[in-house]
């Protein structure tokens, strides 16, 4: 059985997708910002909880904080980086269960009493969710940089609150020169998939 999807698309999407080390100066506007969400907030998560947050780093003063908290072969990029975008887990998603997922009032309620709970399910789909950012990244033309070589901590009392956990920053903007590492290995069908 083949993919429906278009082959071009495949080869934009996955296939010919790297991490982009070097990037041009052409900016990246909110409009393909606010694009690029469009498209990627249908990605389900479990109970549509959608506890993905965007922090796009824009000015020279937020870039010059990030930056120190990035691990030395990081920063020179992130520094040149058209647009940066911290992603985060929201651990108050739940908050927003009632609009989210209404025909089940009660889903508010399962998550109210346990901030433990509310981590472990934010951690998971918001980085599900991270997954779909990258790829709609490269659906709107553009290259990404996802990185997590970083202070965690400082990034997250830098930028965010105790009720958000810093999950990776990704660098954004057209490739530029000598963008890309040489393709590294992937592991085969049969190294994956079982049958049981």
């Amino acid at each position: 059985m083949s993919l429906v999807l278009d082959p071009a698309a495949q080869d934009l999407l996955f296939r010919e997708a790297r991490t982009a080390n070097t990037f041009t100066d052409e900016p990246v506007t909110d409009e393909q910002v606010q694009a690029i969400y469009d498209l990627v907030k249908y990605g389900p998560t479990s109970m549509n909880q959608s506890p993905l947050r965007v922090t796009l780093v824009r000015s020279a003063e937020a870039r010059e904080r990030l930056v120190q908290h990035l691990a030395e072969g990081n920063q020179k990029k992130t520094a040149a980086a058209p647009l940066v975008a911290i992603l985060s887990a929201d651990n108050e998603f739940h908050e927003e269960l009632p609009h989210l997922f209404p025909h089940f009032p009660q889903a508010k309620d399962l998550f109210a009493g346990s901030r433990e709970a509310r981590e472990k399910n934010a951690a998971l789909n918001a980085a599900l969710q991270a997954a779909y950012f990258i790829i709609g990244v490269r659906a709107a033309g553009l290259a990404a940089g996802p990185m997590t070589g970083l202070d965690f901590e400082g990034v997250r009392k830098e930028f965010l609150d105790d009720d958000h956990t810093p999950l990776m920053v990704v660098n954004i903007g057209k490739p530029g020169a000598d963008a890309w590492f040489p393709r590294s290995p992937r592991l085969d069908y049969e190294q994956v998939v079982t049958t049981v």
